[in-house]
């Protein structure tokens, strides 16, 4: 009897125990671990992104140059899927068996449960008449996202494109980020993403154990709004914009003009350009395709990423450097024979046109070669010829300041440095110590190994305006109803040079447009200071190059425009940048003397030679990520098998996917 009670206590006991263990791992189950909780979660839930719209991008005038416009996108649940009529419904997408096929192949590899995109943008008018038969196949839906379209089809380069995710793109989103989604791939699209993608939303149903919609889970408590990009406000202005690319239409080059007091960018154009058009909606791979295949390379941005030699645009730099380490004065004179001779080097004034007597302001107006050379050399030699790699790396040191040679940090991809060479550069070619000022003379002109882009031409102009500092170049000047709000642009950038220095430089430069090289570009009732460049080019003809600000009291534009392959400066650099100072001070542009209208520089051809273009340039123009996204747009990928599947591996595994396929009627 006594060992019955004892085995009735241990038996109790082992009950009593297993069922604390049951009770504490339920609690640590439904309580304490989510895993579970969210495994359930999965079974009931089923959750539909809501993409939003991106941000509007607007003009300074608040004219819109990017908006939205809707589409659709078919999604595929394979296992939802039931016996339907394959053949109406290809028929409804405009899509054939074969693409069906693929279609379905790539839907199950993905997931059989969750949803992926079947066929990706379709129209408004498309979507019409296939929402109304949608209910017929089972196991497909429809998503609402939203593409750009732009209005007025100009600034292509500044604006950019958007395109689907990459692979690398959804890695470094840490999983924001899925196929199929749009990001900004170039331009501002890219620079602002994060400002104008917006917010998505998330829609929660429930779903029975047959993945049948049951309704909204919690009556909607837990779905998200999906909230719009931002809008953003550019710095363009898209009249003087739209006439800039109209007037550099058949020319390769760029204009960039700059409002000297904020350093706001005002035309930003990219000749060739292309219709932004053309990189939305389903043959966007196509177009890529074509425009990456031509010659002159539309998706090459010019006006950041280009680099020419500055040429006579840059003596106005060499004066002011030379006026602020007193080497010269406004008064010093050199007698010009036409010539300048540089120890066994001799360089030629303007095909050897003797300018005689000169002083700064002369030398400024009529271009002479001499003059600057001249006063280059003084600047390298001051301090005797064993002096002279420090003397060059503190004229280099000036050179950098006026934004030559660095980026200037502009808010899109993309900015070259130029190049201002270094002494070891000069070292590694003549050995150190083995060069001297006569061996680098052509930089005192702006050529041999100095570079510049548009965007720090421009902004060179800026500086000379503002009598010694600039803003730093910008795209965005408002973000929503915020202003821009990056303190950098705000901040003058002193190039340490006397603002007294100045006026004897733009004294010269007003008369290069009133009486000089440049007199082709006076404006009627504006005084403009500016200076004609013609740059040698080794592939070709020279490039005309203008440069100038307007007015000269209190200037509200600084420009640069670039014509490749188009000879001096004057011919048609410098009109087609006094037609933009106009339109944009005046809103008209006037009668000029005979010839000189927007009309016959729209419609002059000054393309180069498409192979010498080819052969010299072609292959070094597009980033490698910007082309290697195109390249996957404009090419069919093919069906990818399981690691190391052979061929026919592969057809064999699309061959048991398609037999997954529910069989309709049209199935034989």
């Amino acid at each position: 009897m006594n060992s019955f009670f004892e085995r009735r206590y241990i038996i109790a006991g082992i009950f009593i125990t297993i069922i604390i263990i049951l009770l504490a791992r339920l609690f640590y189950i439904q309580i304490v671990d989510p895993k579970y909780a969210i495994y359930a979660g999965k079974n009931v839930l089923r959750q539909t992104i809501v993409y939003p719209a991106r941000g509007p991008i607007l003009d300074r005038n608040g004219k819109i140059l990017v908006q939205n416009e809707p589409f659709y996108d078919i999604m595929i649940a394979p296992r939802e899927v039931k016996p339907f009529d394959t053949v109406e419904f290809c028929k409804l997408l405009g899509i054939d068996r074969d693409g069906f096929n693929k279609r379905w192949i790539k839907a199950w590899k993905y997931s059989p449960v969750l949803k992926s995109v079947f066929e990706k943008q379709l129209t408004a008018q498309t979507y019409a008449s296939v929402s109304e038969r949608l209910s017929e196949f089972p196991g497909f839906s429809a998503i609402t996202r939203y593409l750009r379209n732009y209005p007025d089809s100009v600034a292509a380069q500044f604006l950019g494109y958007i395109g689907e995710v990459q692979d690398n793109d959804i890695k470094r989103s840490n999983g924001y980020y899925h196929p199929g989604d749009f990001i900004g791939v170039t331009g501002v699209e890219k620079s602002y993403e994060n400002v104008l993608r917006g917010q998505r939303g998330v829609n929660n149903q429930m779903v029975d154990s047959r993945g049948t919609l049951k309704g909204k889970f919690a009556n909607g408590l837990y779905d998200t709004a999906a909230v719009p990009g931002q809008r953003l406000t550019s710095s363009l202005e898209l009249n003087i914009q739209k006439l800039g690319e109209r007037l550099m239409q058949n020319k390769v080059g760029s204009i960039v003009a700059i409002e000297p007091s904020t350093g706001e960018i005002l035309c930003y154009v990219s000749s060739p350009t292309y219709n932004p058009n053309l990189m939305v909606g389903r043959e966007r791979g196509n177009n890529a395709a074509k425009m990456y295949a031509d010659v002159y390379n539309p998706f090459f941005i010019r006006p950041v990423q280009a680099k020419y030699p500055p040429g006579s645009s840059f003596k106005p730099l060499s004066a002011l450097i030379a006026l602020q380490e007193g080497i010269i004065t406004p008064q010093t004179t050199y007698y010009c024979p036409g010539y300048y001779q540089a120890g066994n080097r001799r360089v030629k004034c303007n095909n050897g046109e003797a300018h005689g007597l000169v002083n700064m302001s002369s030398a400024v107006a009529e271009s002479c070669n001499g003059y600057f050379s001249m006063v280059f050399q003084k600047i390298i030699d001051h301090n005797g010829i064993k002096q002279t790699e420090a003397s060059y790396t503190n004229w280099r040191n000036n050179v950098k300041k006026f934004g030559l040679g660095n980026r200037l940090d502009l808010d899109v991809p993309g900015e070259s440095r130029g190049n201002v060479p270094t002494p070891l550069y000069y070292d590694n070619i003549y050995r150190k110590g083995g060069w001297r000022s006569s061996t680098i003379i052509p930089l005192a002109i702006g050529q041999g190994e100095l570079l510049a882009t548009p965007l720090q031409m421009a902004n060179l102009e800026c500086t000379i305006a503002n009598h010694g500092y600039y803003y730093k170049p910008h795209l965005v000047k408002a973000i929503g109803v915020q202003n821009v709000i990056k303190k950098e642009y705000t901040v003058r950038n002193y190039v340490g040079i006397d603002s007294g220095y100045f006026e004897p430089v733009i004294n010269g430069m007003q008369a290069v447009v009133e009486h000089g090289t440049g007199n082709h570009s006076k404006i009627p009732g504006i005084i403009m200071c500016g200076k004609t460049g013609t740059a040698q080019n080794p592939g070709g003809e020279a490039h005309s190059v203008f440069v100038a600000f307007a007015p000269r009291e209190n200037p509200k534009i600084a420009i640069a425009v670039v014509v490749e392959n188009s000879g001096e400066g004057a011919h048609w650099a410098a009109p087609i940048a006094s037609f933009i100072v106009e339109k944009y001070l005046k809103g008209s542009i006037s009668q000029r003397e005979s010839g000189i209208t927007v009309e016959y520089f729209a419609n002059a051809n000054r393309l180069p030679d498409s192979a010498l273009y080819y052969s010299r340039f072609r292959k070094k123009v597009l980033p490698k990520d910007t082309a290697k996204k195109l390249k996957a747009d404009s090419l069919k990928k093919p069906v990818k098998g399981l690691k190391g599947a052979s061929r026919q591996n592969k057809k064999d595994s699309s061959t048991r996917l398609l037999a997954v396929l529910p069989k309709g009627k049209d199935d034989k």
